[in-house]
């Protein structure tokens, strides 16, 4: 079946763009008939020990198109090396929770096939962080509810911080624990090594030259200066890990080495960790080819799109504006009637919907109050600003200071989850007291709800409460759920959350052009 009578079983694009919108699923009439035979894609999931090569080029369906993946430095075999084979006492891989078909990261969509394959024995679902608490029966499937629904991993942070001269300027209580694990003698906070465990996504190990360009040396959201790269000297990217705990990919590697993997010796042997670097270094990702658009990348189409843009693309441009916007332009886009003859009517309107997405996402403004380290950093509270404002670095939409802010995603009353002691809640909560004598937290005072308290579980500080990293961009449609907490089930939800958070009034059709916009890159 060609792309165009695939096409034409959809009745008008009017239908097509409810469908993506409303639900953020394909076009239940068999517009993408090879969809069935995503299972059957090579490399569609990589063990840890994985014989052959991995390719320089990879192309992976989802939802929404292809996912392309490309290694600038060719293809290279996985056997023997550091990212793909087991490192710690655990049978598990980086790339066990980093795969090239979920853009480097993984899916709910993934995990939830792996239990069926493997019948919940693959090592994704290991104890230490892929169960909701390591003391549960492990063969049930509600022992890893957190990971099969949201494709979140337990992550254990030690409390009070792990670091010199830090003294926490709040106290912890744990309010609902439907896991156990906060409340459990050994793993919680009353244990023998006092821990908060709080549930996250995995980050995509991909286009991360973007995401390791730091700002320059000041630090706009703390008032002082970057942290230091200890390996060189430099200042160094906070940009990494949705708490910022770590500043490089060395500490990162060996983190992840002992805290997910199980490794006893300390750190990892150096050609593996060396390995895992190089790669990392070289691996980039983004959407290349969309159902109702077609090719993403061909000539004369937006500069911006694909993987291999992503590779070429200039690190540490601020593009907030129209000279260099965050995803370039779109223009060739914009009029349908100039497109490609060969192109069908939907073709046409979609691409006419994602450059509308894009212009929403630049210059659509909104009031944008009560965030900290937005509205807290002498911006302003409230400031009339875009999406681009905040996720501002070209290529991949974060934030090119370090970017932790509080928009309300893990914190009462904006969070999307159950009301706070609601018994529908999935997710922890804690509620976190500020001592008198520290500042309070700039928008929720002195007494907050939570269920992740984010960088302030490594600051010790009550303005960081909350606060997240905010993650790339790229790749969305390879990797849903959404947020830190998986909070947002597909794309439609996530644009709903923002559209309520910041009151923006978006019409239907700004929103399905936003969706459509995240979903191409």
């Amino acid at each position: 079946m060609t792309i165009s009578s695939r096409f034409r079983k959809c009745q008008s694009f009017a239908r097509l763009t409810l469908l993506v919108g409303l639900l953020g699923v394909v076009c239940l009439v068999g517009l993408f008939d090879d969809a069935a035979g995503l299972q059957s894609e090579p490399l569609r999931w990589i063990e840890a020990g994985a014989e052959g090569a991995l390719p320089a080029e990879m192309y992976f369906s989802n939802q929404h198109g292809k996912l392309g993946v490309l290694n600038t430095s060719g293809p290279i075999q996985m056997k023997g090396h550091g990212f793909f084979e087991q490192q710690g006492l655990n049978p598990r891989g980086c790339v066990t929770c980093h795969q090239p078909a979920n853009a480097m990261s993984v899916s709910v969509e993934a995990i939830r096939e792996r239990w069926r394959v493997t019948k919940g024995e693959d090592p994704i679902f290991a104890p230490v962080d892929g169960s909701n608490n390591p003391k549960l029966p492990q063969a049930l499937e509600s022992s890893h509810s957190l990971l099969l629904n949201r494709g979140l991993f337990r992550v254990g942070l030690p409390w009070p911080p792990a670091g010199k001269n830090i003294t926490p300027e709040f106290t912890i209580e744990v309010v609902r624990d439907p896991t156990g694990v906060n409340l459990d003698d050994t793993y919680g906070l009353k244990g023998a090594n006092p821990t908060v465990s709080v549930f996250r996504r995995p980050r995509p190990s991909a286009n991360l030259k973007y995401v390791l360009s730091p700002d320059d040396v000041f630090n706009i959201k703390t008032g002082t200066l970057m942290a230091i790269d200890p390996e060189t000297g430099k200042p160094a990217s906070m940009n990494m890990m949705a708490d910022a705990r770590h500043l490089t990919l060395r500490q990162q590697a060996n983190g992840a080495y002992r805290d997910h993997q199980e490794g006893r010796q300390g750190s990892l042997r150096r050609e593996a960790l060396e390995q895992i670097i190089a790669f990392e270094q070289q691996i980039y990702m983004a959407q290349s080819h969309d159902r109702w658009g077609g090719s993403l990348v061909e000539p004369g189409g937006p500069l911006g799109l694909g993987p291999r843009a992503m590779a070429d693309g200039k690190v540490h441009v601020l593009a907030n504006n129209n000279r260099d916007p965050v995803f370039r332009l779109f223009d060739a886009w914009k009029n349908p009637a100039a497109m490609a003859k060969e192109l069908t009517e939907a073709q046409r309107e979609f691409r006419a919907s994602v450059a509308r997405g894009n212009d929403v996402f630049m210059f659509r403004q909104f009031w944008i109050r009560d965030a900290a380290h937005i509205n807290s950093v002498g911006l302003g509270n409230p400031i009339k600003r875009s999406c681009a404002t905040c996720h501002n670095t070209q290529m991949t939409g974060q934030d090119l200071a370090p970017g932790w802010v509080d928009v309300g995603t893990v914190n009462y009353p904006t969070w999307t989850e159950p009301p706070v002691f609601s018994d529908k809640a999935e997710l922890p909560v804690f509620k976190l007291t500020c001592d008198k004598n520290a500042p309070p937290h700039p928008y929720l005072g002195r007494v907050i709800y939570t269920n992740d308290p984010g960088r302030a579980l490594i600051t010790g500080k009550c303005a960081d409460i909350g606060s997240i990293v905010m993650g790339q961009l790229r790749g969305l449609a390879a990797r849903a759920p959404y947020f830190s907490n998986g909070s947002a089930k597909n794309l439609r939800e996530l644009v709903d959350f923002y559209d309520r958070r910041f009151d923006m009034k978006l019409s239907e059709q700004e929103k399905v052009d936003l969706i459509n916009f995240l979903s191409v890159l």
